[in-house]
């Protein structure tokens, strides 16, 4: 946990949001694997953890926004959990760890609730994602489990945001430690990107790496040399020479705080001209995004600026052509980049995406662009210092896209098939870095990740 300052400071600065009522945060409860004792590696709600700090289970915070009042309800251990986990914290105790001097046992957050809908106070509570909660709420309130997100408090939701979003020094500092064990993870994968090596055995070892600095990989680890597939998580083929191995993975720190990289590297350490030429033209768009990104600027035209860059790359190279500003325009550059540029990043991977991506990413004047690929972008709004983002521009050959688009004719005029299919088998690359958005620019957080490709042979050439 951070000092208990940090803890009243944030609910102050939620309290000064204008909300009446009552909030709600739920924290998380054990989850099973395969029976109800035998359970997965605890991870505690972000929202809880940032107001509340306590990474234990069973518990839910209460901040009444009329009064002032803050609560904690939860219960202490008895005997039997003694004997199996050793002597523990009373919850009061551990309360105060986050400036918290009310507590009560579990079952109390019924009453409280209770008396606060019989007065037709405003009970504020945010979407929540697993069942168990989904369900608490419909005891608590009243409300079907199966429409309760549809009814969470979208103020309550507007200013958690608005307080996470910018993030503190401690949190950079935190965010740095995951980047640190992040660089570890990926310089692993690279000296491991060898013809006959296992996929599993890759993403099992640098899933070890995150475990042992501290915490757990930030998001079920992407690695393939079928990089084309975005979210890659089979691990069951054997690296071929002259294949593209793409690894997109991070850690979290003790803390919880995310790292999110991805490098494509070249299975046995040499780039073939073919593949040097589209890591360039990634390269490009990766550091011209990075150049781009301050306060004041939206994400979105970052987005754009860099699928330009693609685009110019790629007709360089004969796969497009036309004016370029024109065939992005078009979204012509979407069958090579069919996602967005990048998305927040905090105590999540995909920074509070549990309060809905809308809110997160856009606001009131941007506003999502829909068209395939823009659509994909998470994150589009006026950036601010403070905060930290991801910039991940790809390239990538999708024979069943190609196919699609060739058959209908799609951005034929941007768009040349007989060259891209020559590319069928070539996979994809994503190259993405972190960045701290600072008061006159962006900084890349912690040691980059070796990303130029005479960086990337050497360390696989090593071993």
């Amino acid at each position: 946990m951070f000092d208990k300052s940090t803890y009243i400071k944030r609910r102050i600065a939620l309290k000064s949001k204008g909300l009446k009522g009552v909030g709600l945060i739920l924290g998380n409860a054990e989850s099973p694997m395969n029976y109800r004792d035998n359970t997965y590696h605890y991870r505690q709600d972000s929202s809880f953890l940032y107001f509340f700090g306590l990474n234990f289970p069973g518990l839910a915070g209460v901040v009444d926004f009329d009064s002032g009042e803050e609560f904690i309800f939860g219960d202490d251990v008895d005997i039997e959990d003694i004997i199996w986990m050793g002597p523990q914290v009373a919850l009061a105790e551990n309360a105060l760890k986050a400036g918290i001097t009310s507590t009560a046992p579990f079952a109390k957050l019924f009453d409280v609730v209770k008396v606060a809908k019989e007065k037709g106070r405003t009970i504020h509570f945010l979407p929540p994602y697993r069942g168990d909660n989904k369900m608490l709420l419909e005891k608590l309130l009243g409300i079907s489990s199966l429409t309760v997100n549809g009814q969470a408090s979208l103020d309550f939701i507007k200013a958690v945001i608005a307080v996470r979003e910018i993030k503190e020094k401690q949190e950079v500092d935190e965010i740095a430690k995951a980047c640190a064990t992040g660089y570890q993870m990926h310089v692993t994968a690279m000296k491991m990107a060898h013809a006959g090596t296992w996929e599993q055995k890759i993403a099992g070892t640098i899933e070890g790496v995150a475990l042992a600095g501290g915490g757990m990989p930030s998001f079920p680890i992407i690695l393939s040399q079928n990089g084309e597939t975005l979210h890659n998580h089979d691990h069951s083929q054997t690296l071929k020479e002259g294949r593209l191995m793409l690894c997109d993975a991070g850690a979290e720190s003790l803390l919880h705080y995310a790292s999110d990289f991805t490098r494509t590297s070249p299975v046995g350490g040499k780039f073939t001209q073919k593949q040097r030429e589209i890591y360039e033209v990634v390269l490009a768009a990766n550091n011209h995004a990075t150049a781009l990104t301050k306060p004041g600027v939206t994400y979105l035209s970052v987005h754009l600026a860099a699928a330009e860059v693609i685009a110019a790359g790629l007709k360089d190279l004969g796969l497009m052509k036309g004016d370029v500003k024109e065939a992005v325009a078009a979204g012509a550059h979407a069958m090579f980049f069919p996602h967005g540029l990048g998305h927040m990043m905090g105590l999540d991977v995909h920074d509070m995406e549990d309060l809905g991506q809308i809110h997160v990413g856009y606001d009131d004047e941007v506003q999502p662009v829909d068209q395939f690929g823009t659509a994909y972008l998470r994150l589009g709004k006026r950036l601010k210092p403070g905060y930290v983002i991801t910039n991940e521009p790809g390239c990538y050959f999708i024979p069943a896209l190609i196919d699609k688009w060739q058959a209908e004719g799609i951005n034929k005029d941007f768009i040349n098939f007989d060259k891209a299919n020559e590319y069928r088998d070539f996979g994809g690359i994503r190259l993405e870095d972190d960045l701290l958005v600072t008061e006159t620019g962006s900084e890349i957080i912690g040691e980059r990740v070796p990303i130029t490709p005479d960086e990337v042979e050497q360390i696989i050439q090593k071993g």
